[in-house]
């Protein structure tokens, strides 16, 4: 299943929020949805699930115009929607009557989802009476309830301990392995890297950046080497003292002193400074090129709208 939001524009009032926006998301992998504040990536899931309509262009699958009544659709907000004084259970199955579902499957589908959430003795509990990273596990499940075929998941590990991150990482996955189309919004850039083979990056409204995390990567510079090396010292006086016409820097890092990082004056001159440490003779564990990450270049483009 091909998930395309595909030009569309919003505005409300006098205020144009998004412009001309465009992306695509794929069944079996999850695309990271990123922006800052005000960026337009809660307006655009708002549209995704019906909430807002666009005033121009289409949101489609596979080619066709989305029917809400035949896809479903599952959604995470990062403003948690359930009901503190409400019983847990009878919430639960409410809420997946509401998308359709009948009240014995409804049952079934809550006991399902209780278990592998580890939350079946709390079934009968209020909301309110569990701690945060279990009721963002109750939300999660409240998500998953129908089987969606689209998954929606806004900032889904805000405040979780480790153990509970761990439980929702595999959840997330087993929805990915079983053919689901997730879209991953978070700040926290780490998760998106683990999950996401894609990112779209929103900025006042417009698709600034989009595609694949690695071709993003590749296509930066690729004159920026990182050493590691118990002979750190010896490296950086090596390579400026030898060789000066293709380095333009070689510093230790101040946080790891076995690390030497080298900018050189051309990414082709990496073969060179190859094989010159080795005729140095000097004992290299690691030798790689320095990658922007996802959170430089989600900050170079979008820092303008700062």
């Amino acid at each position: 299943m091909e998930l395309n939001i595909q030009n569309v524009c919003k505005s409300f009032r006098d205020k144009e929020v998004l412009r001309d926006v465009s992306l695509t998301a794929y069944s079996g992998s999850a695309l990271g949805l990123l922006g800052r504040n005000g960026a337009g990536k809660t307006t655009t899931i708002r549209i995704i699930m019906g909430v807002f309509y666009p005033d121009s262009g289409d949101v489609l699958v596979d080619g066709k115009p989305l029917d809400r009544k035949k896809i479903r659709i599952g959604y995470m907000p990062e403003e948690r929607g359930l009901y503190p004084k409400k019983i847990i259970s009878e919430q639960l199955i409410y809420l997946a009557m509401l998308r359709g579902m009948t009240k014995p499957d409804a049952k079934t589908a809550c006991d399902k989802w209780l278990e592998r959430m580890g939350m079946s003795e709390y079934k009968n509990k209020k909301l309110e009476t569990l701690s945060k990273g279990n009721q963002q596990k109750i939300q999660l499940a409240a998500t998953l309830m129908c089987d969606p075929q689209i998954i929606i998941l806004d900032e889904p590990f805000s405040g979780l301990d480790p153990v509970n991150a761990m439980l929702l990482k595999d959840v997330i996955r087993e929805m990915i392995s079983s053919g689901a189309t997730v879209l991953f919004s978070s700040h926290q850039m780490n998760y998106i890297e683990e999950f996401c083979n894609n990112i779209a990056i929103l900025n006042s409204g417009s698709v600034v950046l989009d595609g694949k995390i690695n071709d993003i990567k590749r296509s930066y510079p690729r004159d920026r080497i990182e050493i590691t090396s118990q002979q750190c010292a010896g490296i950086s006086e090596f390579v400026l003292s030898r060789m000066s016409d293709m380095i333009l820097s070689a510093d230790i890092d101040t946080e790891q002193d076995d690390t030497v990082l080298i900018r050189l004056k051309n990414a082709d001159f990496k073969g060179r400074l190859m094989t010159e440490l080795s005729s140095g003779g000097f004992d290299i564990d690691c030798f790689k090129v320095c990658e922007p990450s996802l959170n430089d270049i989600f900050v170079e483009y979008t820092e303008a709208g700062i």
